[in-house]
């Protein structure tokens, strides 16, 4: 694929804005899968491609995250060969299977976060985190796989799917729980990256040009969301929840 200015420059503002928005709360992925595509990117293409541009806004959001603390370390040793794993095989199915079931369950699935985190006003301002039960951990290990796969089956909504994880069944507050799902997240996009790269699946250039322009936005994202806390993360993680859910339905109704 040549890239001309014009090109570039659409895919560095895509790239940013993008990973400002996922490093926070998740959700860049309905920014950059579209426009890859909109460039003319074979879906196929377009998932490998934005794989290789996410991984590099994923490892830049987790490394911030690490360097100042958000995160359990603990919990991720356990959970990041999970995600990891998850993705592998998922990445694999997309490849050969219809995504239009799944769409549906996820229209389902980001329905009801949105419905919960709006009614409970109180879900993620405080951690209510008191360590690990073999209930926590026995629901939050196939969590962390089945989201895993989605993020290498499909993408868009991963982080968000993460952070709910977090704060609902671990008891972590938003910004704890943004730390620990870009991390799961990284581990995710890693996989399905080297299994697109395998499988030939992946635009080298166009993938650097807006993983570089992901860099800069995941750092500035991350760094305000730890700056400004819950009232920040909170309606923005709401905002793309519903956002993500509305362009589902649209392209499962008129697509």
């Amino acid at each position: 694929m040549d890239l001309d200015l014009t090109t570039v420059l659409l895919l560095a503002l895509f790239g940013f804005v993008a990973a400002f928005i996922d490093s926070c709360v998740g959700g860049g992925g309905l920014i950059s899968l579209p426009a890859l595509v909109g460039l003319g990117i074979p879906m196929h293409l377009a998932l490998g491609t934005n794989k290789l541009a996410s991984t590099f806004s994923s490892f830049t959001s987790s490394a911030t995250f690490i360097s100042m603390g958000k995160y359990d370390k603990k919990l991720m040793l356990m959970l990041f060969p999970v995600s990891f794993i998850g993705s592998l095989i998922g990445a694999k199915a997309v490849l050969f299977i219809s995504d239009s079931v799944l769409r549906t369950l996820i229209i389902v699935m980001l329905a009801a976060i949105f419905v919960y985190t709006l009614i409970n006003k109180k879900f993620g301002k405080e951690t209510q985190f008191k360590g690990f039960t073999s209930f926590t951990l026995g629901l939050g290990i196939p969590f962390a796989f089945i989201i895993g796969f989605y993020d290498g089956f499909f993408g868009p909504g991963t982080g968000s799917f993460l952070i709910f994880v977090m704060v609902l069944l671990f008891g972590y507050d938003f910004v704890i729980g943004a730390g620990n799902g870009r991390i799961l997240n990284f581990a995710s996009n890693l996989a399905a990256l080297l299994l697109f790269l395998f499988e030939g699946k992946v635009l080298i250039l166009p993938g650097l040009t807006m993983g570089v322009a992901m860099i800069l936005g995941a750092t500035l994202g991350t760094r305000m969301a730890v700056k400004t806390g819950v009232k920040y993360v909170r309606p923005l993680f709401m905002l793309v929840s519903i956002t993500l859910m509305g362009k589902m339905i649209y392209e499962l109704i008129w697509k």
